[in-house]
């Protein structure tokens, strides 16, 4: 059996093309950066909120927002213009954003828990509706088995550069804007503002969505194809794992570099860069190992290998910044790989779904992934932040802990990630659907969509007329 590249639609991107689609990622990352990095502990030390109190607020939005990415990628997935079916979502989140970046990221003095739920339900829900848009119109852009590797790694290497532009902030201004700093977040928020509507252009007016016929109404069987299917039911766990592992070292991370590891805010922000810059390089080097071994098997390399650098960063000295930087490399290298080959993935399983029921499901399977991801990140703030008050760690500036609270900060650094990474590579074991499966299940696809073409071109009216019920929608 040979691999997918005989159809055009499985052909090769432009990198022109492919970079315009990226770019996007830009500010999405800064915002994902600040939100699950800095945000938690801004409105704790800065606002003087519990650290309890953040963590329920953000389990609850994160909670409550699942519901919504059902719903939107449902819409998506039944939304037929002329101008696309994705890029519309896209387009519609881009107001959202801007206006909830700025309201939570420049808080009045007076700001409680009330305002923080406010707006980070709204916030969310704008993130739900880009990041769902940009996911599924990925893959009807690129089909092909190793060419959604590309896209995929693309998405996640542009992303980097958003990333490590906000961590080289402090450098950039001479100090006059550092992300660990709560002065600082309001000029943080108005560099994304600007940011979005330049990328949002950059992805409506020079990337194309290929227009399909308007979506059937799905039957309560095809539906839940989308939660029984037995490739996707492993693949949504096996994500939760991968969000929990990597999740559980977010909200504490600058609690453990500047006071585990004795490394003052600015250089806990640096060391950043490292970690998220090995992006760069491990998502085009992940992608290209899964041409070889698939997605599923160098998703599994992948996981052993973040077990094994974890554990060595954690046995570094305390303060020494340049062993702690290759360190930090080594872990964001092997992280690198998740994000991109579970999205691959899960474009594939669209395409199974699709050639099964006839319906194009990819936004809802795409809200799949990212109810894991939201599930996956309240759960760690839930269980983290009580643990830790719970030793009796404070996170007040300048506030001075116990051996006991420091020690226990380290034990949630450590274990809790590499054992929920491991699981999440175990579930791989038996995963059916690798290059010569799709490669079966493209062909299949173009050979359904060749003859509703020659059928419709043969008898137009006839064609017309039948085509809702007779052939694969949205493509």
């Amino acid at each position: 059996m040979t691999t997918a590249t005989a159809s055009p639609a499985a052909g090769r991107l432009s990198t022109p093309t492919i970079f315009a689609f990226a770019s996007a990622g830009i500010p999405g990352a800064m915002l994902m950066l600040i939100l699950g990095t800095y945000m938690p502990r801004f409105y704790a030390s800065h606002l003087a909120i519990p650290l309890t109190a953040v963590a329920a607020a953000v389990a609850t939005v994160r909670l409550i927002d699942i519901g919504f990415d059902l719903v939107i990628g449902y819409g998506m997935d039944r939304t037929h213009t002329r101008f696309g079916r994705y890029k519309v979502w896209f387009t519609l989140g881009l107001p959202i954003l801007m206006f909830a970046t700025w309201k939570i990221l420049n808080p009045p003095a007076d700001a409680g828990v009330g305002y923080l739920i406010t707006w980070l339900l709204i916030i969310y829900t704008g993130t739900s509706i880009s990041s769902l848009s940009h996911a599924a119109w990925a893959a009807a852009l690129a089909t092909g088995y190793n060419e959604r590797s590309r896209i995929y790694g693309w998405m996640q290497g542009v992303a980097v550069v958003g990333s490590v532009t906000l961590l080289l902030t402090p450098i950039l201004t001479k100090g006059a804007i550092q992300p660990g700093k709560g002065e600082s977040m309001a000029a943080i928020g108005l560099i994304i503002i600007c940011l979005l509507p330049f990328t949002t252009a950059a992805n409506v007016l020079t990337v194309p969505e290929k227009l399909g016929p308007p979506q059937k109404g799905a039957s309560l069987k095809d539906y839940m194809a989308v939660f029984t299917t037995p490739g996707m039911a492993r693949l949504v766990l096996a994500d939760l794992f991968l969000v929990l592992g990597p999740g559980t070292t977010s909200p504490i991370y600058i609690f453990f570099f500047h006071d585990a590891k004795g490394f003052p805010i600015k250089e806990v922000s640096l060391l950043l860069i490292p970690y998220i810059g090995a992006g760069l390089l491990g998502a085009p080097a992940w992608a290209r190992i899964a041409q070889t071994l698939g997605k599923h098997r160098t998703l599994q390399v992948a996981c052993v290998c973040y077990a094994i650098t974890q554990t060595i960063l954690m046995a570094m000295p305390k303060g020494a910044f340049a062993m702690t930087a290759v360190g930090m490399f080594s872990v964001g290298f092997c992280a690198s790989a998740f994000t991109l080959l579970i999205r691959a993935m899960v474009a594939d399983i669209s395409d199974q779904i699709r050639l099964d029921t006839g319906q194009n499901q990819a936004g809802l399977l795409y809200a799949l992934i990212t109810i894991t991801q939201k599930f996956g990140s309240s759960i760690t703030v839930a269980i983290v932040f009580p643990i830790l008050a719970a030793v009796g760690y404070n996170a007040k500036e300048g506030a001075v802990n116990t051996e006991a609270a420091i020690r226990g900060l380290e034990m949630c650094y450590l274990f809790a990630p590499i054992a929920l990474v491991l699981v999440g590579g175990a579930l791989f074991f038996g995963y059916k659907l690798d290059s010569e499966r799709h490669a079966d299940i493209r062909r299949q696809l173009d050979e359904r969509e060749a003859a509703l073409t020659a059928d419709l071109e043969a008898e137009p009216l006839s064609g017309l007329s039948s085509a809702p019920g007779a052939a694969p929608s949205g493509r």
